[in-house]
């Protein structure tokens, strides 16, 4: 497969060189331009449903709706009774192929990789909520034919790269106010959902409208278990989700992704964690990442944290001394927040879209907004706003530039993000060496098999 290296990552992305994201003539899509933008959705419950909506509200055309559940895909039908309705899409991309352009996958993590995959090789645009997918090699190969089809329109749900606050974070800090960053602290009120537990005994009847094998899809089978995966319950499970590392840094990394030319890192190790099982994530956990030295950056550690904080299990945070600061500010250490520490001064970002940061400079006392602290009012705007996050993906496919979150910046953040999964699954103690461009570990053999998982048949994705 195609490999990028950091220099060509960055000159592809437009991280750290502000418009070059932007510049340039636009890409035609091979499409006419004056004709709606035929969509079809797969995943139409849950965060699904929003997508739906938001995409017709940025002018698609909603002509197919598919989900293995009839109540989200009956309902959904009421809002578009003129598409078409699918439980299987597989089935939907073959028999509609002539009639969709663009593809929405709203999916549990286990399936965006395969209709991703499946829709990109038939030449469909894609809005893929995150992560991306739920394996590395998965992300590796949609990143791989984003790359090698600018024809193609990508974009990840993630929604805060859209924001202004998270645009002006990352000129504020490429613009060297914290001067060269050193270490990175982001922490997060998930999971929300049970984990940490063993896989539920017996079999329950599987609910009117339910297809569960198809809800199944690539993962092995197992047999429908009442209020154990189905249903939001499944982000837990280490065969269908991706825990809470997974599910918010797409989120919460991204920021401090962009912002400091983050490229793979050389080490992982989950440094502690609450007592692990064979197939969910922990309940809280610290997992730290090694970044090499980026230009004239040194290089850079970075942790995260989960773990609910009203849950029976506490959770692990940045040492007090740390947020110190952050607390006095806001009386409490808040439920998630990324703290990037520099030579010169400190970034928080209080939310998990990183589109509302705070400046502390060595000396001050309390932090003060990016948009009114002295030392950011003469950094210039480089990169340009957006006209809202689905509004982008629409624009890119009529022809305009490549969204922020484009599938190939979008897929190297979510590559680093699974390896951080990855160790949760290894455990306390195996520090995971990693070589990023073959997407393998130098030290621990055995992790090469999390990095792309078995297949059932016919669910492979190439």
């Amino acid at each position: 497969m195609q490999q990028l290296t950091r220099r060509s990552f960055i000159g592809k992305t437009g991280l750290g060189l502000g418009s070059a994201l932007f510049a340039g003539p636009a890409i035609l899509r091979g499409q006419n331009l004056n004709s709606r933008i035929r969509l079809a959705c797969i995943g139409v419950g849950g965060k699904g449903a929003d997508d739906v909506r938001q995409c017709a509200a940025a002018g698609l055309e909603v002509v197919a709706l598919c989900d293995v559940d009839d109540t989200p895909l009956l309902k959904m039908a009421e809002t578009f009774p003129q598409a078409a309705k699918f439980k299987d899409f597989r089935k939907m991309l073959e028999q509609m192929d002539k009639e969709i352009d663009a593809v929405s996958i709203s999916t549990p993590d286990h399936v965006h990789g395969v209709a991703g995959i499946m829709a990109m090789k038939m030449g469909k645009h894609i809005y893929c909520q995150k992560p991306l997918t739920q394996t590395i090699w998965e992300s590796r190969v949609m990143r791989d034919l984003a790359a090698g089809n600018n024809k193609l329109a990508t974009q990840m749900g993630n929604q805060g790269s859209a924001a202004k606050g998270l645009r002006r974070a990352v000129e504020v800090i490429q613009g060297g106010v914290i001067g060269a960053p050193l270490e990175v602290h982001i922490w997060s009120n998930r999971p929300i959902w049970p984990q940490g537990l063993e896989r539920p005994a017996g079999e329950d009847p599987v609910p009117a409208g339910l297809d569960w094998d198809l809800w199944l899809g690539p993962a092995a089978a197992r047999p429908y278990k009442k209020d154990a995966y189905h249903r939001f319950k499944w982000r837990g499970w280490t065969e269908f989700g991706t825990g809470a590392l997974g599910d918010m840094a797409c989120h919460t990394v991204n920021m401090p992704f962009r912002a400091l030319r983050l490229d793979y890192p050389i080490r992982v190790e989950c440094e502690m964690a609450s007592r692990t099982f064979g197939e969910t994530y922990p309940l809280t956990s610290r997992v730290r990442f090694d970044f090499p030295a980026r230009a004239d950056w040194p290089p850079l550690k970075l942790w995260w944290y989960d773990g609910a904080p009203n849950g029976d299990f506490k959770p692990l945070r940045p040492y007090p001394d740390l947020t110190r600061e952050i607390v006095e500010w806001r009386k409490k250490l808040p439920h998630s927040g990324c703290l990037i520490i520099g030579e010169k001064g400190r970034i928080y970002s209080p939310d998990d879209y990183g589109s509302n940061s705070h400046l502390l400079l060595e000396e001050e006392v309390k932090f003060v907004s990016i948009d009114k602290h002295e030392a950011c009012l003469a950094i210039p705007e480089s990169i340009p706003r957006s006209p809202g996050h689905y509004k982008e993906w629409a624009a890119t496919i009529q022809g305009g530039p490549p969204a922020y979150s484009n599938f190939e910046t979008a897929a190297y953040l979510n590559e680093i993000i699974l390896l951080g999964s990855i160790a949760q699954r290894v455990g306390e103690g195996s520090p995971i060496d990693w070589d990023g461009p073959n997407m393998k570990s130098t030290n621990i053999p055995e992790v090469s098999r999390l990095v792309k998982r078995e297949y059932r048949k016919g669910w492979e994705p190439v």
